[in-house]
């Protein structure tokens, strides 16, 4: 059984998320999923352009004319974790090195897809050496750290110059199997819900606002490309932009109050805190319209809005997102936290 619903925003915005999902973007290669996002604007009757950086920047929303120079910039980003071909080794199988924050505790035995520079993918598996459990007799006391981890292709390769034959080099991208699924019970589970599932949801917004909907303040949107590594959201800042805010995922953990039905709105992260009147505000808003929320501290985590502060935009930054567990591991969130935080844009620039 799957998830249903009657919804059509809900609808929409999950079909977007898998669809998003399914495109592989590894932080490096995103043009793809890029694209993907570009032509879901434009069936919206949006005009999205391209970044230099290869992200989509879209004005949604043209507000009143007094308040032009207020305008408010969406970000959301659509680069993934993932790896890079470092060595093709003398065995035909390949050492990586990751891409982002992937953790190599929770990235053993994932099957992967490598990218070669002419566009052609060769699946394998991302396997620990010698991970044969009736062989290896250190297998349990083993560190997994990205030195003792290694691709193992799914072809008949078994030297360097096989493995090279196929086309495969270093600089060469792995992709990691999404293995996206949405429960009955409305859970999603996914890889890299960290950050799609907020693209399908600024999707959703957009779709709203399409739908004839208006904002008070100029609304810009930007899917940034390389957040992963920390500079996704430092440039292309519209003209006329106060304020930014970062739709990212909402950390779920010990010693958090958010749930992943909610919407999470972060006070602070480990770059500080955020705007406080942009928090206060969208507290506030979020009490007036009833969105199930929580309000956190993040102890591990930084933004595409903070981002764009370091490299010198003077405007103010908060952050929301759907609550997400397992965060850069088989992440997890809900169906109700998607719509939750899609009622709070609504509320917050309604």
């Amino acid at each position: 059984m799957s998830y249903v619903t009657h919804n059509e925003e809900t609808q929409y915005m999950l079909e977007q998320m898998k669809a998003v999902l399914a495109a592989d973007s590894p932080t490096g290669y995103t043009r793809h999923a890029a694209a993907l996002v570009y032509h879901a604007f434009e069936a919206l009757g949006f005009a999205p352009q391209y970044t230099n950086k290869g992200g989509v920047l879209v004005r949604l929303s043209e507000g009143e004319p007094s308040e032009s120079s207020n305008g408010i910039l969406l970000e959301a980003h659509l680069d993934t974790l993932g790896a890079m071909v470092a060595q093709v080794k003398d065995n035909g199988r390949l050492r990586v090195s990751p891409l982002g924050g992937m953790n190599a505790n929770n990235a053993e035995t994932e099957n992967v897809y490598v990218v070669t520079r002419s566009e052609k993918m060769l699946e394998g598996t991302l396997q620990m050496k010698n991970a044969s459990v009736h062989v290896n007799g250190e297998y349990n006391k083993t560190e997994r750290s990205w030195d003792n981890l290694e691709v193992v292709l799914d072809e008949e390769a078994y030297t360097k110059a096989e493995t090279e034959k196929l086309g495969i080099m270093t600089g060469d991208i792995v992709c990691f199997d999404p293995r996206t699924r949405v429960t009955a019970s409305g859970y999603i589970k996914s890889r890299f819900l960290d950050d799609k599932l907020s693209v399908a949801i600024l999707l959703g917004y957009a779709r709203h606002l399409s739908q004839g909907a208006k904002t008070k303040r100029p609304v810009h949107c930007h899917i940034t490309v390389f957040e992963e590594v920390g500079h996704g959201g430092s440039a292309s800042f519209p003209e006329g932009v106060s304020e930014v805010l970062s739709v990212d995922m909402g950390c779920v953990g010990e010693g958090l109050a958010c749930r992943e039905t909610q919407v999470s709105i972060c006070a602070k992260d480990s770059g500080g805190p955020y705007h406080y009147d942009v928090v206060s505000g969208l507290i506030e808003a979020a009490k007036r319209e009833n969105v199930d929320f929580a309000v956190d501290v993040y102890p591990f985590y930084g933004s595409d809005a903070e981002a764009g502060l370091r490299a010198g935009h003077d405007v103010r930054h908060g952050l929301i997102g759907a609550g997400v567990y397992a965060s850069h591991g088989y992440e997890r969130s809900h169906v109700k936290g998607m719509e939750n935080t899609l009622k709070l844009l609504k509320a917050y620039l309604g």
